[in-house]
């Protein structure tokens, strides 16, 4: 029985340590935010739905999230508090990206199924994820504009 104890104690200790570490997601609404981000999502999500809004910590510094539908699309976006966007996450036709990335995707992909295509903007640098199923196995493909895979 002490051992299950310790065990459960130990258990307990790792995951607190862990969504401190990690940062816990914690759901909030839009009055919540600072009005700097307020207005980002506002802007953003024009015509839009908001589906969802959250607050993490990472590395120390607090990260304001936004889940959206824009025009049919899914759109992920991380603010600081000034509402600058620190990453976009947005889906894509995979015919719409520039073409060395979707042949590259496409080469990389061959035998699978191509599902969901993200632009992926973060620190200025644009890169493009296709999410892939082959026989039942996932996995994505990452490339940059050029082609060129990204880890």
């Amino acid at each position: 029985m002490k051992v299950r104890m310790t065990a459960a104690l130990a258990l307990a200790a790792a995951l607190v340590i862990a969504g401190v570490v990690r940062g816990a997601e914690k759901k909030v609404t839009m009055n919540q935010l600072p009005a700097p981000v307020q207005q980002t999502i506002k802007e953003r999500s024009q015509g839009g739905t908001v589906r969802g809004l959250s607050i993490e910590e990472d590395n120390g510094k607090t990260v304001y999230e936004a889940e959206l539908t824009v025009s049919g699309r899914h759109v992920d976006l991380s603010m600081d508090e000034q509402g600058r966007v620190l990453e976009f996450e947005g889906e894509i036709a995979l015919d719409k990206l520039p073409a060395a990335a979707r042949e590259a995707i496409q080469q990389r992909a061959a035998g699978a199924t191509i599902g969901v295509v993200e632009e992926v903007i973060e620190n200025g640098k644009t890169t493009y994820e296709a999410h892939v199923d082959k026989a039942g196995k996932k996995s994505e493909v990452k490339v940059d504009a050029q082609g060129n895979p990204v880890k």
